[in-house]
């Protein structure tokens, strides 16, 4: 392998396609798009977001004190990008039209409103904020997570497959690819892994028969 040698640049891609939703003082919100933004502590759970300072949400944010980190997905992605690059100062996001409409939803325990549309929202109120130059970083800790029930299997589990959520790579946007691993599998022992292609093979054969069973069901109705 070869490599160039550059200047300093963020290229660590790739990074969350997120819409930020707040509100002020007088209730009126406000939507924009962040891609800086990342978990920093599991225990209290914390979150950052990294906002340049002329920003209209920027001082929302930094006088209120709470925001929403609203995920998004491949249907939210024209909107989420038309969010990032229009103003609230001139318009208002939560009134847009045809497939740029999103729905101002309430919170369970801050002002600052959700997205409706979008499948999991983490609600924060900011503990900290760190002027860096540029950008400064919201140091946040999450107060609810609020998922939307059809990613949950029958179990309760979620199931974040199920969201199809898309992520921004050097200034484009993409759905997520196909799952390759999941935490620990590099040390899994062959003996789970025998015993869990068994119960996921058992699990399909169940599904099967249960099609088959309502296929037969419909052809004496």
């Amino acid at each position: 392998m070869t490599r160039q040698y550059w200047r300093p640049s963020n290229l660590l891609n790739p990074v969350p396609a997120v819409m930020i939703s707040c509100a002020d003082e007088n209730g009126k919100a406000n939507v924009m798009t962040a891609a800086w933004t990342g978990t920093i502590c599991s225990d209290p759970v914390m979150v950052s977001v990294s906002i340049r300072k002329n920003r209209y949400s920027h001082d929302i944010i930094a006088r209120t004190g709470e925001f929403v980190i609203n995920l998004t997905n491949e249907r939210l992605a024209k909107v989420t990008d038309y969010v990032g690059v229009m103003t609230g100062a001139k318009i208002d996001k939560f009134n847009l039209k045809g497939d740029l409409h999103i729905t101002a939803e309430p919170s369970k325990v801050i002002k600052a409103p959700c997205i409706a549309e979008s499948p999991l929202c983490l609600e924060c109120k900011v503990k900290q904020i760190l002027e860096l130059g540029s950008h400064d970083m919201f140091i946040a800790e999450v107060v609810s997570t609020d998922v939307d029930e059809s990613l949950l299997d029958e179990a309760g589990r979620l199931d974040l497959a199920k969201a199809d959520l898309i992520a921004y790579n050097h200034g484009e946007y993409f759905t997520l690819g196909k799952r390759i691993g999941k935490f620990g599998y590099s040390v899994k022992k062959a003996s789970t892994i025998k015993r869990e292609k068994a119960e996921k093979k058992s699990e399909h054969h169940i599904s099967s028969q249960q099609r088959r069973d309502i296929k037969k069901k419909s052809r004496y109705k």
